[in-house]
């Protein structure tokens, strides 16, 4: 394949802008979030005080919780660049080109996707880091040198995301490779095993028991390195288990629907229960945050109050500061995730909403679908990973704090918000449905 014909290849067309778009801005959302995280929590490990351990501990866990989510969101991005091609790679192929000349091109054309968008999140860290660097913590702001990575640590994250975006491709690249016929026909069959929910409950009762363990048998960096790796290896659980649940909860639901829509998005969620946990688990990682959040505030409600100026009066406060930091990050994950992949979602069934067309379906009715598909999971969602993250929490500070008012006011204010900002996302995106349906 010569660099002319590749080029031809990698040159978008006029349907493919909106789709170059979506994950060109998901990348600069990871980066740019990743590069905030890593760079406010690093001037904790410069400090070597008695109480620098808690800062290091809660950074660990901050640092877990939001960093699978955002890989999360960085491989969604990635599959939809290495995905927005698959049929004309797939006629590539059927036209007699190499599975190593089709590889070439998706690969390729990922890694710049990404690299834009990583190059524009690099771009927007550099831009807030001074006022990241105002953040107040033990009584002094954290200052832009204790906030601004240093080359080799930004290039590092940089790599890490395109490292994300080319394997995404090239595990992507198997159903175009392999079967390009079936690409065309659109008979690739998305399924879940209910193997997902045993292996999740295992991975969360070992969980359990190596917190209720650990703090125990092992010192205070051993303690906080295998509590970041727990908590964050209980998200990657959810992603994993979600879509399963997900699947069973859309069986009822079809059995059950008495109306056009119902059925519909009851199809909708089963025909891709991966696709449909991409567009409700930003919801996911936010209820698991609640509890934290929300344990959290009664925690330091309990703490009582102190001298102000002393080292016990900054603790709360730094620990309030700590959780809206990680609040809003968490915010920004969900509405980057959620938005989308649901735009991901309407322009992937583009040939869907052209056949309802044909069939006399309104956009109405189809609109109404995608809306309950989306938003009759989100109850199941956030109380599975409120629960998940209970179970997690019950071991290192017990039921009170998880009960009381403080916790579940904060708990129920936060998954409000994040319901409603998939809420939104489907108000927000509705026209591009209606785009969709004006193409057919």
């Amino acid at each position: 394949m010569n660099l002319r014909t590749l080029a031809l290849l990698l040159r978008p067309g006029r349907a493919d802008r909106a789709i170059i778009a979506l994950p060109v801005a998901a990348f600069t959302i990871v980066t740019a979030l990743v590069l905030i995280v890593v760079g406010g929590a690093q001037s904790f490990w410069t400090w070597s005080d008695d109480t620098a351990p808690l800062y290091q501990a809660l950074a660990a866990i901050a640092l877990a919780l939001l960093l699978v989510p955002l890989a999360s969101l960085g491989g969604a991005a990635a599959r939809l660049s290495a995905r927005r091609r698959d049929e004309r790679l797939s006629t590539l192929r059927l036209l007699g080109v190499s599975p190593a000349g089709v590889g070439l091109v998706t690969v390729i054309e990922s890694a710049v996707l990404a690299a834009i968008g990583t190059l524009a999140g690099t771009a927007t860290y550099l831009a807030v880091a001074p006022l990241v660097g105002l953040i107040p913590f033990r009584g002094e702001a954290l200052g832009l040198d204790g906030v601004l990575l240093s080359p080799a640590l930004i290039a590092a994250v940089v790599g890490g995301v395109l490292a994300v975006a080319v394997g995404s491709a090239v595990l992507g690249l198997r159903r175009v490779v392999i079967s390009p016929l079936g690409v065309r026909m659109r008979s690739t069959a998305s399924s879940v095993h209910w193997v997902r929910i045993v292996i999740g409950v295992v991975v969360i009762g070992a969980a359990y028991l190596l917190i209720q363990l650990i703090p125990q048998i092992a010192g205070l960096v051993t303690t906080i390195v295998v509590l970041a790796l727990l908590f964050g290896a209980a998200i990657g659980v959810l992603n994993f288990v979600g879509p399963w649940a997900l699947a069973v909860s859309a069986r009822r639901r079809l059995r059950r629907a008495q109306t056009p829509e119902r059925m519909l998005s009851a199809r909708l969620v089963l025909d891709a229960p991966k696709a449909a946990w991409r567009q409700v688990g930003g919801v996911a990682m936010a209820s698991f945050m609640a509890v934290f959040a929300g344990t959290g505030v009664s925690l330091m409600n309990t703490l009582g109050a102190a001298e102000p100026g002393s080292v016990d009066a900054m603790i709360p406060q730094d620990m309030r500061t700590g959780l809206v930091i990680t609040l809003v990050a968490t915010f920004l994950m969900v509405a980057a995730s959620v938005g989308v992949n649901q735009a991901s979602a309407i322009l992937d069934q583009r040939e869907l909403h052209r056949s309802l067309h044909y069939l006399g379906v309104p956009v109405e009715t189809v609109d109404s679908a995608r809306r309950q598909a989306i938003m009759s999971p989100l109850l199941l969602t956030s109380l599975g990973s409120a629960l998940c993250a209970a179970v997690l929490v019950f071991p290192l500070l017990g039921i009170a704090l998880i009960v009381s008012p403080d916790s579940l006011l904060t708990i129920v204010l936060v998954v409000g918000a994040g319901i409603g900002t998939v809420w939104l996302s489907t108000k927000v995106t509705g026209p591009l449905l209606e785009s969709s349906f004006r193409a057919a």
